[in-house]
């Protein structure tokens, strides 16, 4: 037994090996990792925000925003650049940001009561206007492992949403299709006045990635009529 697991074993490193020399070929050679070099962005997903921004006008001067699943902060470089000096930006992720001009930086795991308290601190009952969760769990490459994990961050994202958007504001949600996809796009109805379903040019066409835009956050009552005419 203890041969068979060795040899197993190898084998099985062998096929990571190859993969990861494939990623690293893919990602060196991605023409979206090579133009944000050049524009000095933090990371190729930077040109996901700029075509969600340029079709949905998410953020204007003044606006209040969160961002999660921050790292390494090539979004909320592009939110301020769109605040032009006029609004706040919280950054939260697991993994360090380096610093920011206009962005307040939480390290932790947005999973964890601790951090979201942490956050919900930092605004002091100001309501958001805008949150975007670019959040995703390290892939296993089983979707009976990795799908779960996605949804419950999306969940996590809106519970958020429940606590500190204000009426009419928006949520970006990083999704992927899937189990559990379609019930949560069913919730999110429930929520906001119109949800979207965006598939940006820089993610990859093989990937089930998408983003899911809610717009016009619902008050109360609004959310209770729509509930009563299901």
């Amino acid at each position: 037994m203890t041969q068979i697991s060795t040899i197993y074993n190898v084998n099985q490193m062998a096929q990571r090996s190859k993969s990861s020399k494939k990623w690293l070929k893919e990602h060196f050679t991605d023409v979206f990792v090579q133009q944000a070099q050049k524009d000095g962005f933090r990371s190729r997903a930077a040109y996901k925000f700029l075509e969600l921004q340029e079709k949905d006008q998410l953020v204007k001067p003044g606006m209040r925003v969160a961002d999660l699943g921050a790292a390494p902060g090539g979004w909320s470089q592009l939110v301020c650049r769109y605040l032009k000096g006029q609004g706040q930006v919280f950054a939260l992720d697991i993994l360090p940001i380096d610093p920011l001009d206009g962005v307040t930086i939480i390290q932790g795991d947005f999973r964890e009561q601790a951090v979201l308290d942490q956050l919900l601190s930092l605004l002091d009952g100001r309501q958001l206007d805008l949150i975007l969760s670019d959040m995703a769990p390290n892939l296993s490459g089983s979707k009976t492992i990795d799908q779960p994990r996605v949804m419950y961050l999306c969940e996590l994202a809106l519970d958020f949403a429940r606590q500190a958007l204000k009426p009419q504001g928006n949520l970006v949600v990083k999704s992927f299709h899937g189990e559990g996809f379609e019930s949560y796009i069913k919730t999110l109805r429930q929520h906001f006045s119109k949800v979207i379903i965006r598939k940006p040019k820089a993610s990859r066409q093989r990937s089930a990635e998408c983003y899911v835009l809610a717009k016009g956050y619902l008050n109360k009552l609004s959310q209770q009529a729509i509930l009563s005419n299901l």
